[in-house]
């Protein structure tokens, strides 16, 4: 075997490590499962051997869980996975009692095999995280994770962690009985060797015969209340747009109420139907192999990444992105007009580190020197040093211009210049540059902390060099880049847009606003597009509008619906900022649609149009021009489309992205969709002369990446 190696001691336990070579974590990968069944009888068969603890040979843990690379390499082919279910089922019945020691990951299959075994002990360290995350990319837990849990913790406590996926620490995990033990790091296979003297049981609890499922099964009033509640929550969140979490509630409901054996083929059953679904395809391919192959970047590339990057305005991106920077060791220097207004923008990095030491997840000489990382200031003297320049400011072209010309007075003559915009054309931008082929965009998202995408722009003149290190930059930050070319919105403000536009198209059309929003929840998007008009602000759609205006002259078309955003902003309804917009946002209280709304739009029209309509309208409009960028050259790579517009604008992650969504409809079905929807509402739903001649000959956007 290569990946496990048995060693048995004088006792006749056998430590059993599992360390996938050349790997920097273990996952279950097709040649891992493909040893499993000659290590099970191995242990089975030897006599020498009384009992059994699983360990790691890796530092970062344990096991993340199924191989990423065979696992969309079985979902781009159709062909299911190998199953793990009846291995760890052998294990579990292997007639020696077997215990594992936890130290770092146990994720999905990791923690599955974990929860096969007779005795679970974890570290006691912030390092060790321990879950199963198959629903955010569209499956289920495959290997008896939906099995299992439920029998150690109840429904009630088991479906929070299936149906969300959310990792548990150290103590949540023993507070549910997910692990048995904790013990200091270094300790666990010690503490796991102790019991498997002590005690060494090695038949499973709910394979006793007095064994009874925690909190009632589903028909008792506990375990009736649980499945009610979950439902709900489960429709509420998703809108039946995923079937993974749907199946996985099915697999509980069906599975505890039969012996472990019954229920286990229960869950392979749901696990294989869902796999075999568009959506969990699209997942799999976008939120894990696409966006793993965008974040380690053009390997070829020898670009280091920038040791010191001043960035000017401190404003809410200029912070987070200060913060952000410090954070991962990069020497950053903020600059506003005011060493005072320089300040309050590194206030938000006290803020969030203060929160940090406070929580244990910083010591306080660490928080101190990421705060000692940022120079606030208001001399642009102190950016001659800077590998990098990220502007900020306000969206505002001639301010943009003025910022460039300063930076440029002082600065070296190699420094990359980066502006943080998300509509202005960078091709303009940098018309203010000596050096324009070192002028480049860099789009983040707010809150930068948290966001994890940042958007290349590469203008017309922008060199491959800073391309690169631009991208080196975002990387370096722990940021998924994605290279674009320039136009107007870019891709992902411009895809976006269309979003925030059909809503208000709808609006005009008398459509009630209410049920706009609630269609645009039902598409698996974050908010309804006027939620999200209030959000990004609805004076700064206007002022986009606007610069939009100024640059097209007599060939900017403007839409009705800008005159409500101007009456909007001329009444102080800018949006959440201040309270007011589409919605009023009273204190303590839960938002609500502003009555006085009416008196602006048309009214509603007699028959008003299907929920359904509505879905494809809005989804249709962002995967349609999603098309366009391809078919314009704004960007290439489909995985780059599909991954941006998930991480960018929150694009119904179910669909996999807006290419995987056209793909899963088929670009003929899609095309004669889009054609119908011209027909009723416009030429904005045309489909680009590049799709049609796709789905003429049948292809799809990833058909290329497929074949290979």
């Amino acid at each position: 075997m290569q990946n496990f190696t048995i060693e048995t001691d004088a006792d006749g336990i056998a430590l059993v490590t599992f360390d996938v070579p050349g790997r920097s974590m273990n996952t279950l990968s097709d040649a891992v499962i493909a040893e499993l069944p000659d290590l099970i009888e191995t242990l089975k068969n030897d006599g020498a051997i009384k009992g059994v603890v699983l360990c790691s040979g890796k530092a970062s843990g344990f096991c993340a869980g199924a191989d990423l690379g065979d696992l969309g390499r079985a979902a781009g082919s159709r062909i299911a996975p190998p199953p793990l279910s009846a291995l760890f089922r052998r294990l579990e019945v292997l007639g020696k009692p077997v215990a594992v020691a936890l130290e770092g990951l146990a994720l999905g299959g990791g923690l599955e095999l974990a929860l096969s075994c007779h005795y679970r002990v974890a570290a006691d360290s912030p390092k060790v995280r321990l879950g199963l995350p198959e629903v955010t990319v569209g499956l289920l837990p495959g290997a008896g994770g939906t099995q299992r849990l439920p029998r150690l913790t109840g429904v009630a406590k088991a479906l929070p962690l299936l149906l969300e996926g959310r990792p548990l620490d150290p103590a949540k995990a023993l507070a549910l009985g997910v692990v048995d033990e904790l013990v200091p790091a270094d300790e666990t296979v010690a503490a796991a060797k102790r019991w498997l003297r002590e005690k060494g049981d090695p038949v499973a609890r709910w394979d006793r015969k007095d064994y009874r499922l925690p909190g009632g099964l589903p028909y008792s009033a506990g375990g009736m209340q649980a499945f009610i509640m979950a439902n709900a929550t489960l429709r509420k969140r998703t809108f039946g747009n995923y079937p993974a979490p749907e199946n996985i509630l099915k697999c509980v409901f069906e599975g505890v109420q039969v012996p472990i054996d019954a229920g286990l083929k229960i869950e392979t059953n749901y696990f294989l139907n869902t796999f075999a679904t568009p959506q969990a395809k699209g997942m799999v391919r976008s939120l894990f192999l696409s966006k793993q192959a965008l974040d380690k970047g053009d390997r070829s590339a020898k670009i280091v990444a920038p040791a010191s990057v001043a960035v000017i305005g401190a404003g809410m991106m200029g912070a987070g992105i200060a913060y952000s920077q410090a954070l991962k060791g990069i020497n950053t220097i903020l600059v506003d007009v005011s060493e005072a207004a320089a300040e309050k923008g590194k206030d938000y990095a006290r803020k969030l580190v203060a929160g940090d030491v406070a929580k244990g997840r910083l010591s306080e000489a660490a928080g101190a020197a990421l705060l000692d990382r940022i120079i606030a200031t208001a001399d642009y003297a102190k950016l001659a040093d800077a590998d990098l320049v990220v502007e900020a400011v306000f969206e505002d072209v001639a301010l943009k211009h003025e910022i460039t010309r300063r930076v440029q007075a002082v600065a070296g003559p190699g420094i990359i210049i980066g502006s943080n915009t998300s509509t202005l054309p960078i091709t303009g931008l940098a018309q203010a540059s000596e050096r324009p082929e070192n002028f480049v965009g860099i789009h983040f998202f707010s809150p930068v902390d948290k966001m994890h995408l940042v958007e290349i722009i590469r203008g017309a003149k922008t060199s491959e060099e800073t391309v690169a290190r631009a991208t080196a930059y975002a990387m370096a930050l722990g940021k998924t880049p994605i290279v674009v070319n320039d136009s107007r919105g870019f891709y992902t403000s411009r895809c976006f847009g269309t979003y925030i536009y059909e809503g208000l198209e709808m609006l005009m059309e008398g459509i009630p606003p209410a049920l706009i929003d609630n269609a645009g929840r039902m598409t698996g998007m974050p908010r309804g597009p006027l939620e999200l008009t209030d959000d990004v602000a609805v004076d700064l759609t206007v002022r986009i509008a606007g610069q939009t205006r100024s640059a097209l002259g007599d060939a900017y078309q403007g839409r009705p619906y800008e005159a409500v955003l101007e009456k909007l902003v001329a009444l102080g309804r800018s949006g959440r900022k201040v309270g007011a917009g589409f919605y009023d946002y009273p204190a303590g209280a839960p938002k609500r649609l502003w009555r006085g709304l009416a008196d602006l739009v048309p009214a509603a029209p007699a028959t008003l149009p299907d929920v359904a309509a509505l879905k494809q309208r809005l989804l249709h409009r962002q995967a349609l021009e999603a098309a366009r960028c391809v078919d314009e050259g704004v960007i290439a790579d489909p995985r780059a489309a599909d991954v941006g517009a998930i991480m960018g604008w929150g694009f119904a992650p179910w669909t996999g992205g807006p290419l995987s969504c056209i793909d899963a409809i088929g670009t003929a079905a899609f095309v004669a969709q889009c054609d119908r929807l011209a027909e009723q509402h416009g030429e904005r739903f045309t489909p680009p002369p590049g799709l049609r001649a796709m789905a003429a000959d049948g292809r799809g956007y990833y058909a290329a990446l497929d074949a290979a």
